[in-house]
């Protein structure tokens, strides 16, 4: 436990955690009891990488799923918290420079801690029954350029970012794939991040992913939490499932007389032996009327537009899931962030992910299935 506590990761996370109490403590708690009450939420935050992460504790028991879920929760509450406590001292310094704000500014004085704690309650379990209620439907058309008539309309439906594990369990995959099966679709992408944990301790809650239709058209790449899960022991559970993984590799798919090349690649944290090589994935497929890549991180882009594909679909980034992370996001993945972009002559389409990682939270996005359509250029419906 000692050299875990001396781990740099650990030591910044305590530096960040410890300025985080220090200052909320400082605005909010006016007693040891406050005090005490509000280290609750850092403690629990900090345990979980210290544990789990660091500590390569498996978990799986009751006690490991309530630890992790009062920690993510604990991450969300503790977000929101700051943000209001910070509002509150710039209006708090607004009202003693403006004077129509001094009312606001003695209401605040007097009213802000328990608006602060209260507010923080309020949006957390607001973002949280938006993140669990389940993904909401969104349908995107592509306009392809010289689009096989065989290809018109094609369906595809996505999944993305799913995220399996403590807070993400098998009612809401069921509820997932009994959406995605009544779209009818003609293939499925599931672009990875789909478990947070070990096969033990999660592959009954990825088993209703077996029911996802058409079979034999469903396509998997994994992402960086396969890796973090330990990927070669997912493989063949993901197989026995009815997943066509695409490991730098593709499959043709034949809709009437047009032919489909469904390309994969693997995720950087594959780490430098076994690179994301879309070349790879296109290798062969030079007669394919289409050629779809799915890669999970957005980045891999230019890879896939050098490669000659017409569509990437993409996941990772959950759009930033809650505020203010959805801006930070957006000045780290950009330009492809969330939603239809474009680079060169390829299409690129990022899920704001299925699921929800850490937090149970979204606040400013929602999760997602993904129905894109593909159509004739210049054949776009109207709004």
């Amino acid at each position: 436990m000692a050299s875990r506590l001396l781990n740099p990761f650990v030591a910044v996370l305590t530096a960040i955690l410890g300025i985080a109490y220090a200052y909320l403590a400082l605005r909010l708690a006016a007693s040891l009891p406050g005090l005490i009450a509000l280290a609750v939420p850092f403690v629990l935050i900090w345990l979980v990488p210290v544990v789990y992460w660091i500590g390569d504790r498996e978990g799986g028991t009751r006690l490991d799923d309530a630890l992790h879920f009062g920690g993510y929760a604990s991450m969300g509450w503790v977000n929101f918290a700051l943000l209001l406590s910070l509002a509150r001292d710039a209006l708090l310094v607004a009202g003693a420079w403006i004077e129509p704000l001094h009312g606001l500014q003695r209401f605040l004085v007097a009213q802000g801690s328990e608006l602060v704690i209260g507010g923080a309650f309020v949006m957390f379990a607001a973002g949280m029954v938006i993140a669990l209620r389940g993904p909401s439907l969104r349908r995107i058309e592509i306009p392809i350029e010289g689009l096989h008539p065989a290809l018109e309309g094609l369906r595809i439906a996505q999944i993305s970012d799913l995220h399996v594990g403590p807070t993400i369990r098998a009612g809401y995959v069921r509820r997932v794939v009994e959406k995605a099966n009544a779209l009818e679709a003609d293939l499925v992408a599931l672009t990875g991040d789909f478990v947070d944990g070990s096969v033990e301790a999660l592959s009954r809650h990825v088993a209703p992913l077996a029911g996802l239709m058409p079979a034999r058209r469903v396509f998997f790449i994994p992402g960086n939490h396969e890796y973090y899960s330990g990927f070669p022991r997912w493989m063949p559970v993901f197989r026995s499932l009815g997943f066509e993984l695409l490991l730098n590799e593709h499959r043709m798919v034949s809709i009437a007389d047009a032919r489909i090349l469904v390309g994969g690649v693997v995720d950087p944290a594959a780490g430098r032996a076994n690179p994301p090589r879309a070349d790879l994935a296109a290798a062969g497929g030079e007669a394919a009327d289409f050629r779809l890549l799915l890669a999970h991180h957005p980045k891999l882009a230019p890879l896939g537009e050098a490669a000659g594909f017409d569509l990437q679909l993409s996941g990772h980034t959950h759009a930033g899931q809650f505020f203010p992370w959805t801006i930070a996001v957006r000045m780290l993945h950009g330009p492809h962030v969330a939603g239809l972009s474009r680079l060169g002559r390829m299409w690129v389409y990022v899920s704001a992910g299925t699921g929800t990682w850490g937090p149970p939270v979204r606040f400013g996005t929602r999760p997602e299935l993904t129905l894109l359509r593909l159509v004739r250029a210049g054949t776009l419906a109207r709004p």
